[in-house]
């Protein structure tokens, strides 16, 4: 489910963000949410790791390597301080 918000901009700036969202093909709805998304994705921190998390891990998924693997890893690594 969508929501609607209503904001106020300069009618320059309108028109400026009108003319570059024809010239990519989008409407300025569609550019407006893609800023935001974009937005927050940069300064929320937390979701930024999480995504950072589920890449990595995709990765290590993709090569072989399980949970316990890791463990096995990570206990190995403390070992050797």
């Amino acid at each position: 489910m969508t929501t609607q918000m209503i904001i106020r901009i300069d009618p320059e700036m309108k028109n400026r963000l009108d003319r570059l969202a024809r010239l990519e093909g989008k409407a300025t709805s569609q550019m407006i949410r893609e800023l935001i998304q974009d937005y927050l994705r940069e300064k929320d921190i937390g979701a930024y790791i999480d995504d950072l998390w589920n890449r990595i891990g995709g990765r290590l998924r993709s090569k072989g390597v399980n949970e316990k693997d890791i463990r096995r890893a990570i206990r190995e690594s403390r070992k050797s301080r």
